[in-house]
Protein backbone atom coordinates (compact mmCIF):
# COMPACT_ATOMS: atom_id res chain seq x y z
CA UNK A 1 0.00 0.00 0.00
CA UNK A 2 0.87 3.57 -0.74
CA UNK A 3 0.13 7.06 0.51
CA UNK A 4 0.21 9.37 -2.15
CA UNK A 5 -0.37 12.91 -0.41
CA UNK A 6 3.20 13.45 -1.12
CA UNK A 7 2.56 13.33 -5.05
CA UNK A 8 -0.67 15.30 -5.19
CA UNK A 9 1.17 17.71 -2.90
CA UNK A 10 3.90 17.76 -6.23
CA UNK A 11 1.01 17.94 -8.49
CA UNK A 12 -1.19 21.02 -7.07
CA UNK A 13 2.32 23.09 -6.15
CA UNK A 14 2.82 22.66 -9.67
CA UNK A 15 -0.42 23.98 -11.03
CA UNK A 16 -0.34 26.85 -8.61
CA UNK A 17 3.06 27.80 -9.65
CA UNK A 18 1.79 28.03 -13.47
CA UNK A 19 -1.06 30.15 -12.60
CA UNK A 20 -0.65 33.91 -14.29
CA UNK A 21 -2.79 36.61 -13.44
CA UNK A 22 -6.69 35.89 -12.83
CA UNK A 23 -8.62 32.82 -11.94
CA UNK A 24 -8.42 30.36 -14.81
CA UNK A 25 -5.30 31.88 -16.11
CA UNK A 26 -2.56 29.27 -16.50
CA UNK A 27 0.83 28.72 -18.38
CA UNK A 28 1.72 25.08 -20.16
CA UNK A 29 5.38 26.08 -18.92
CA UNK A 30 7.73 27.92 -16.63
CA UNK A 31 10.64 27.38 -18.99
CA UNK A 32 11.94 27.94 -22.66
CA UNK A 33 13.28 24.63 -24.23
CA UNK A 34 16.43 24.65 -26.41
CA UNK A 35 14.96 25.23 -29.69
CA UNK A 36 12.82 28.12 -28.29
CA UNK A 37 9.94 27.21 -29.64
CA UNK A 38 7.17 26.70 -26.56
CA UNK A 39 4.48 28.88 -26.13
CA UNK A 40 4.83 30.89 -22.49
CA UNK A 41 2.25 32.50 -21.15
CA UNK A 42 -1.65 32.08 -21.46
CA UNK A 43 -2.28 28.97 -23.35
CA UNK A 44 -5.10 26.83 -24.27
CA UNK A 45 -3.13 23.37 -22.54
CA UNK A 46 -1.61 25.49 -19.48
CA UNK A 47 -5.68 26.68 -19.12
CA UNK A 48 -7.34 23.10 -19.83
CA UNK A 49 -5.13 20.71 -18.03
CA UNK A 50 -5.04 23.25 -15.13
CA UNK A 51 -8.36 22.80 -14.95
CA UNK A 52 -7.97 18.60 -15.34
CA UNK A 53 -5.62 18.60 -12.80
CA UNK A 54 -7.58 19.93 -10.07
CA UNK A 55 -10.97 18.51 -11.09
CA UNK A 56 -8.62 14.86 -10.73
CA UNK A 57 -7.04 15.48 -7.45
CA UNK A 58 -9.73 16.98 -5.21
CA UNK A 59 -9.15 21.00 -5.86
CA UNK A 60 -11.72 22.42 -8.92
CA UNK A 61 -12.79 25.80 -7.87
CA UNK A 62 -16.46 26.30 -6.11
CA UNK A 63 -16.73 29.79 -6.26
CA UNK A 64 -19.30 31.17 -9.21
CA UNK A 65 -17.65 34.21 -9.90
CA UNK A 66 -14.14 32.22 -9.88
CA UNK A 67 -15.33 29.52 -12.38
CA UNK A 68 -16.96 32.25 -14.56
CA UNK A 69 -13.32 33.42 -15.05
CA UNK A 70 -12.43 30.11 -15.93
CA UNK A 71 -15.38 29.58 -18.82
CA UNK A 72 -14.50 32.82 -20.22
CA UNK A 73 -10.77 32.60 -20.54
CA UNK A 74 -11.33 29.10 -22.58
CA UNK A 75 -14.60 30.47 -24.46
CA UNK A 76 -12.33 33.25 -25.54
CA UNK A 77 -9.86 31.30 -26.94
CA UNK A 78 -12.16 29.58 -29.36
CA UNK A 79 -11.88 31.39 -33.52
CA UNK A 80 -15.44 33.19 -34.23
CA UNK A 81 -15.28 31.93 -37.52
CA UNK A 82 -13.76 28.82 -38.01
CA UNK A 83 -15.59 27.30 -34.34
CA UNK A 84 -11.98 26.01 -33.26
CA UNK A 85 -9.42 25.87 -30.43
CA UNK A 86 -5.75 25.93 -32.32
CA UNK A 87 -2.23 25.48 -30.28
CA UNK A 88 1.26 24.70 -32.21
CA UNK A 89 1.79 21.09 -30.89
CA UNK A 90 -1.34 19.86 -31.58
CA UNK A 91 -3.85 19.05 -34.71
CA UNK A 92 -6.78 21.56 -34.38
CA UNK A 93 -9.33 18.80 -33.76
CA UNK A 94 -7.03 17.48 -30.77
CA UNK A 95 -7.20 20.74 -28.93
CA UNK A 96 -10.85 21.68 -29.96
CA UNK A 97 -11.59 18.22 -28.07
CA UNK A 98 -9.51 18.60 -25.08
CA UNK A 99 -10.43 22.60 -24.59
CA UNK A 100 -14.05 21.38 -24.56
CA UNK A 101 -13.54 18.77 -22.57
CA UNK A 102 -12.57 21.08 -20.09
CA UNK A 103 -15.16 23.21 -20.36
CA UNK A 104 -17.85 20.56 -19.70
CA UNK A 105 -15.60 20.11 -16.62
CA UNK A 106 -17.94 23.31 -15.87
CA UNK A 107 -21.06 22.34 -17.29
CA UNK A 108 -20.37 24.76 -20.03
CA UNK A 109 -19.83 24.45 -23.80
CA UNK A 110 -17.78 26.25 -26.44
CA UNK A 111 -19.47 29.80 -27.28
CA UNK A 112 -19.38 29.43 -31.54
CA UNK A 113 -20.43 26.40 -33.19
CA UNK A 114 -17.80 24.32 -35.17
CA UNK A 115 -18.30 25.97 -38.44
CA UNK A 116 -15.33 24.35 -39.81
CA UNK A 117 -15.82 20.46 -38.54
CA UNK A 118 -19.27 20.78 -39.51
CA UNK A 119 -18.52 18.41 -42.49
CA UNK A 120 -17.90 15.68 -40.30
CA UNK A 121 -21.64 15.49 -39.11
CA UNK A 122 -22.03 13.59 -42.73
CA UNK A 123 -21.55 9.84 -42.50
CA UNK A 124 -19.61 10.35 -45.95
CA UNK A 125 -17.10 12.70 -44.96
CA UNK A 126 -16.85 10.76 -41.38
CA UNK A 127 -15.81 7.70 -43.03
CA UNK A 128 -13.56 9.41 -44.93
CA UNK A 129 -11.39 11.00 -42.40
CA UNK A 130 -11.36 7.47 -40.75
CA UNK A 131 -10.53 5.13 -43.45
CA UNK A 132 -7.88 8.05 -44.35
CA UNK A 133 -5.79 8.09 -41.06
CA UNK A 134 -2.36 6.92 -40.86
CA UNK A 135 -3.84 3.48 -39.32
CA UNK A 136 0.20 2.17 -40.37
CA UNK A 137 2.42 4.63 -39.86
CA UNK A 138 1.06 7.23 -37.48
CA UNK A 139 -1.59 5.38 -35.40
CA UNK A 140 -0.81 7.49 -32.27
CA UNK A 141 -0.68 10.87 -33.64
CA UNK A 142 -3.84 10.28 -35.84
CA UNK A 143 -5.76 8.83 -32.79
CA UNK A 144 -6.26 12.65 -31.75
CA UNK A 145 -8.23 13.28 -35.10
CA UNK A 146 -10.29 10.21 -35.12
CA UNK A 147 -11.14 10.44 -31.66
CA UNK A 148 -11.35 14.09 -31.37
CA UNK A 149 -14.16 14.67 -33.49
CA UNK A 150 -16.50 12.03 -31.72
CA UNK A 151 -15.30 13.98 -28.18
CA UNK A 152 -15.22 17.32 -29.51
CA UNK A 153 -19.36 16.89 -30.62
CA UNK A 154 -19.85 14.78 -27.27
CA UNK A 155 -18.95 17.42 -25.53
CA UNK A 156 -20.47 20.30 -27.27
CA UNK A 157 -23.78 17.94 -27.28
CA UNK A 158 -24.00 17.83 -30.81
CA UNK A 159 -23.63 13.69 -30.96
CA UNK A 160 -27.33 12.69 -32.51
CA UNK A 161 -27.76 8.84 -31.92
CA UNK A 162 -27.37 8.38 -35.38
CA UNK A 163 -24.27 9.77 -36.07
CA UNK A 164 -23.10 7.91 -32.66
CA UNK A 165 -24.47 4.70 -34.56
CA UNK A 166 -22.43 5.70 -37.83
CA UNK A 167 -18.78 6.25 -35.42
CA UNK A 168 -19.04 3.09 -33.21
CA UNK A 169 -20.37 0.79 -36.46
CA UNK A 170 -17.36 1.83 -38.27
CA UNK A 171 -14.82 0.92 -35.08
CA UNK A 172 -16.92 -2.80 -34.68
CA UNK A 173 -16.14 -3.25 -38.45
CA UNK A 174 -12.65 -2.18 -38.70
CA UNK A 175 -11.15 -4.07 -34.99
CA UNK A 176 -8.46 -6.21 -35.83
CA UNK A 177 -9.26 -9.58 -34.23
CA UNK A 178 -5.54 -10.74 -33.23
CA UNK A 179 -4.29 -7.37 -31.62
CA UNK A 180 -7.84 -5.65 -30.47
CA UNK A 181 -6.76 -2.40 -31.86
CA UNK A 182 -7.35 -0.82 -34.93
CA UNK A 183 -7.16 -0.91 -37.73
CA UNK A 184 -7.57 -4.55 -38.94
CA UNK A 185 -5.18 -5.01 -42.36
CA UNK A 186 -3.29 -2.23 -41.87
CA UNK A 187 0.04 -4.18 -41.27
CA UNK A 188 1.11 -3.33 -37.94
CA UNK A 189 4.96 -1.71 -38.38
CA UNK A 190 5.24 0.41 -36.25
CA UNK A 191 5.99 -0.94 -32.63
CA UNK A 192 2.38 -2.33 -30.86
CA UNK A 193 2.66 0.17 -27.99
CA UNK A 194 1.69 3.00 -30.80
CA UNK A 195 -1.53 1.16 -32.10
CA UNK A 196 -2.21 0.74 -28.39
CA UNK A 197 -1.83 4.61 -27.61
CA UNK A 198 -3.89 5.09 -30.54
CA UNK A 199 -5.92 2.86 -29.79
CA UNK A 200 -6.58 4.62 -26.33
CA UNK A 201 -8.09 7.43 -27.52
CA UNK A 202 -11.10 5.40 -29.12
CA UNK A 203 -10.99 3.32 -26.28
CA UNK A 204 -12.03 6.24 -23.77
CA UNK A 205 -14.95 7.15 -26.03
CA UNK A 206 -16.24 4.05 -26.46
CA UNK A 207 -16.47 4.03 -22.58
CA UNK A 208 -17.97 7.51 -22.60
CA UNK A 209 -20.77 5.87 -24.69
CA UNK A 210 -21.22 2.91 -22.78
CA UNK A 211 -20.22 0.62 -26.09
CA UNK A 212 -18.38 -2.60 -26.09
CA UNK A 213 -14.72 -3.45 -27.73
CA UNK A 214 -14.78 -6.39 -29.74
CA UNK A 215 -11.60 -8.20 -28.86
CA UNK A 216 -10.91 -7.42 -24.99
CA UNK A 217 -9.31 -10.47 -24.98
CA UNK A 218 -6.86 -9.12 -27.52
CA UNK A 219 -6.53 -5.79 -26.29
CA UNK A 220 -4.91 -7.60 -22.82
CA UNK A 221 -2.73 -10.53 -24.40
CA UNK A 222 -1.14 -7.29 -26.14
CA UNK A 223 -0.93 -5.20 -23.71
CA UNK A 224 0.15 -7.93 -21.49
CA UNK A 225 2.88 -8.53 -24.19
CA UNK A 226 4.24 -5.41 -24.40
CA UNK A 227 5.09 -4.80 -20.94
CA UNK A 228 6.59 -7.81 -20.05
CA UNK A 229 8.90 -7.95 -23.28
CA UNK A 230 9.92 -4.28 -22.28
CA UNK A 231 8.93 -2.93 -25.73
CA UNK A 232 7.05 0.22 -24.54
CA UNK A 233 10.19 2.36 -24.62
CA UNK A 234 9.38 6.00 -25.24
CA UNK A 235 11.89 8.34 -26.13
CA UNK A 236 14.44 5.63 -24.55
CA UNK A 237 12.97 6.27 -21.25
CA UNK A 238 12.01 3.45 -18.83
CA UNK A 239 8.55 2.87 -18.90
CA UNK A 240 6.71 4.93 -15.78
CA UNK A 241 9.55 6.40 -15.04
CA UNK A 242 8.43 9.64 -16.95
CA UNK A 243 5.87 11.97 -16.31
CA UNK A 244 3.39 11.97 -19.57
CA UNK A 245 0.50 9.89 -21.15
CA UNK A 246 2.02 6.35 -22.45
CA UNK A 247 1.55 5.18 -18.81
CA UNK A 248 -2.56 6.08 -18.35
CA UNK A 249 -2.85 4.68 -22.39
CA UNK A 250 -1.51 0.92 -21.31
CA UNK A 251 -3.11 0.95 -17.92
CA UNK A 252 -6.62 2.49 -19.46
CA UNK A 253 -6.42 -0.56 -21.78
CA UNK A 254 -5.78 -3.07 -19.68
CA UNK A 255 -8.45 -1.95 -16.59
CA UNK A 256 -11.09 -0.88 -19.15
CA UNK A 257 -10.89 -4.71 -20.99
CA UNK A 258 -10.68 -6.19 -17.41
CA UNK A 259 -14.17 -5.00 -16.94
CA UNK A 260 -15.64 -6.78 -19.96
CA UNK A 261 -13.90 -10.19 -19.60
CA UNK A 262 -12.16 -12.33 -17.22
CA UNK A 263 -9.38 -13.39 -19.28
CA UNK A 264 -6.10 -13.68 -17.60
CA UNK A 265 -7.88 -11.53 -14.77
CA UNK A 266 -5.31 -12.25 -12.08
CA UNK A 267 -2.07 -11.99 -14.56
CA UNK A 268 -3.44 -8.30 -15.34
CA UNK A 269 -3.46 -7.71 -11.58
CA UNK A 270 -0.08 -8.78 -11.25
CA UNK A 271 1.20 -6.52 -14.09
CA UNK A 272 -0.41 -3.88 -12.41
CA UNK A 273 0.92 -4.06 -9.22
CA UNK A 274 4.04 -4.27 -10.53
CA UNK A 275 4.35 -1.55 -12.71
CA UNK A 276 2.66 0.54 -9.75
CA UNK A 277 5.95 -0.14 -7.90
CA UNK A 278 7.86 1.65 -10.50
CA UNK A 279 5.58 4.64 -11.07
CA UNK A 280 5.05 5.52 -7.64
CA UNK A 281 8.87 5.47 -6.60
CA UNK A 282 9.67 7.34 -9.87
CA UNK A 283 6.88 9.81 -8.49
CA UNK A 284 8.19 10.46 -5.04
CA UNK A 285 11.36 10.88 -6.17
CA UNK A 286 11.29 13.43 -9.43
CA UNK A 287 11.87 16.74 -8.48
CA UNK A 288 9.25 18.84 -9.62
CA UNK A 289 10.80 21.98 -9.65
CA UNK A 290 13.59 20.73 -12.08
CA UNK A 291 12.12 17.76 -14.08
CA UNK A 292 10.85 19.23 -17.73
CA UNK A 293 7.99 17.28 -18.45
CA UNK A 294 6.64 17.61 -14.44
CA UNK A 295 6.78 21.20 -15.95
CA UNK A 296 4.13 20.64 -18.55
CA UNK A 297 0.82 20.96 -17.07
CA UNK A 298 -0.47 18.44 -20.60
CA UNK A 299 2.10 15.79 -19.70
CA UNK A 300 1.57 16.32 -15.87
CA UNK A 301 -2.39 15.93 -16.51
CA UNK A 302 -1.35 12.17 -18.20
CA UNK A 303 0.50 11.38 -15.51
CA UNK A 304 -2.14 12.28 -12.80
CA UNK A 305 -4.73 10.33 -15.11
CA UNK A 306 -2.68 7.30 -14.59
CA UNK A 307 -2.61 7.84 -11.03
CA UNK A 308 -6.35 8.48 -10.62
CA UNK A 309 -6.85 4.98 -13.00
CA UNK A 310 -4.59 2.96 -10.58
CA UNK A 311 -6.15 4.23 -7.29
CA UNK A 312 -9.72 3.25 -9.19
CA UNK A 313 -8.22 -0.17 -10.58
CA UNK A 314 -6.43 -1.50 -7.10
CA UNK A 315 -8.63 -0.68 -4.65
CA UNK A 316 -7.21 0.14 -0.85
CA UNK A 317 -3.61 0.29 -2.66
CA UNK A 318 -2.99 3.75 -3.41
CA UNK A 319 -4.31 5.98 -0.69
CA UNK A 320 -4.86 9.61 -0.51
CA UNK A 321 -6.74 11.85 1.80
CA UNK A 322 -8.99 12.93 -1.51
CA UNK A 323 -9.96 10.25 -3.78
CA UNK A 324 -8.76 11.00 -7.30
CA UNK A 325 -11.65 11.37 -9.92
CA UNK A 326 -10.72 10.53 -13.87
CA UNK A 327 -12.47 13.37 -16.08
CA UNK A 328 -12.63 10.34 -18.42
CA UNK A 329 -15.31 8.74 -16.51
CA UNK A 330 -17.53 12.27 -16.41
CA UNK A 331 -16.67 12.99 -20.49
CA UNK A 332 -14.21 11.61 -23.42
CA UNK A 333 -10.88 13.27 -24.02
CA UNK A 334 -7.85 13.76 -22.44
Amino acid sequence: MYNIDDVILKIKKTVTSHHLDKPGAYTRWLWQNEAGTRELGLNEYGCADAANILYTIGEFPHDPIERASWVEIMQNMQDEKTGLFTETTHHYIHTTAHCSAALELFDAKPKHPYHDLEIYKKKDALYDLLDNLGWNDNPWRDSHRGAGIYAAFANAGQVTPEWKKWYFDWFWENADETTGFWKKGCGFNRPMFFYMAGGFHYFFNHEHAHMPMRYPDKIIDSCLEMYYDNSISYDNIQFGTKTGFIEIDWIYCLTRSMRQTTHRFEECKKALLEFTDTFIKFLKEVDETKDDAFNDLHSLFGTVCALAELQQALPGHLVSEKPLKLVLDRRPFI
